[in-house]
């Protein structure tokens, strides 16, 4: 049967580093062969090659956004971005925490967990990639069930939801795999073009009896409230523009 443990902290101190400044940042998530972190500068560096050099096929499309297709520099360059902009909008209301994925201490890859109402909607979203010579190795299984276990079992979500364009064939047997039930179709914009993309729903509480087993660390007060599963109000920093000015 699969085990799911969490350990949680009560972090007092001031802050001195980014682990204790950022509470997402002291989460470390594992299975049988990853390790699931946010990713510092350094990491995010190792993270930006693997996705230069290749995310998908040529002629494959499986994102919304052609930002796989794009030359090995902007595709880098997109992966920096992208974990900066989480990391600076987030809110209570509206997160996103995308982890690094590491296999035998190498990046591999990114798993996306983010949700938008989470204080009342209790629902949240997955997404993610993995470099070439890390696909169809059953790693996205891993992945993306280490993330529904934070969810269901740590943050108090109800359900987790998914897409899937029809011919993305791996992410549609990952959903399968962890026991989503079909959600209908939705009308999607795939780089310019009108496409239906498949949905996927699954509620609480999953049956993780046949899941890789997760242990989680990191979880604290700090963080379910950042996340609005504690507070709706969260622990919500007060950004720069907000700061008085002399």
């Amino acid at each position: 049967m699969a085990r799911h443990t969490a350990t949680v902290t009560d972090r007092q101190q001031p802050a001195r580093g980014p682990r204790d400044a950022w509470p997402p940042a002291r989460l470390r998530i594992a299975t049988p062969r990853l390790e699931l972190r946010l990713p510092g500068e350094d990491d995010l560096a190792r993270l930006a090659a693997v996705a230069a050099a290749g995310v998908h096929m040529p002629g494959e499309q499986p994102f919304g956004i052609a930002w796989g297709a794009q030359p090995p520099a902007l595709r880098a360059r997109s992966v920096l971005q992208w974990h900066w902009a989480t990391r600076g909008t987030w809110t209570p209301q509206r997160w996103t925490l995308d982890f690094a994925v590491f296999l035998d201490g190498d990046p591999a890859g990114a798993q996306g967990l983010s949700a938008a109402g989470f204080p009342v909607r209790r629902e949240v979203a997955t997404g993610s990639w993995l470099g070439l010579p890390y696909q169809r190795q059953g790693l996205g299984t891993e992945m993306r069930a280490a993330v529904l276990a934070l969810a269901f079992t740590h943050l108090g979500a109800l359900s987790a939801v998914t897409g899937a364009f029809a011919d993305n064939t791996a992410a549609i047997k990952v959903s399968r795999a962890l026991g989503y039930h079909d959600d209908g179709h939705q009308v999607s914009n795939r780089d310019g073009a009108r496409v239906l993309a498949r949905r996927f729903r699954l509620t609480a509480p999953p049956d993780m009896q046949h899941w890789p087993p997760v242990t989680i660390s990191g979880v604290d007060d700090e963080f379910l409230g950042m996340c609005g599963a504690t507070d709706p109000a969260g622990h919500q920093a007060l950004p720069l523009g907000g700061y008085p000015h002399a």
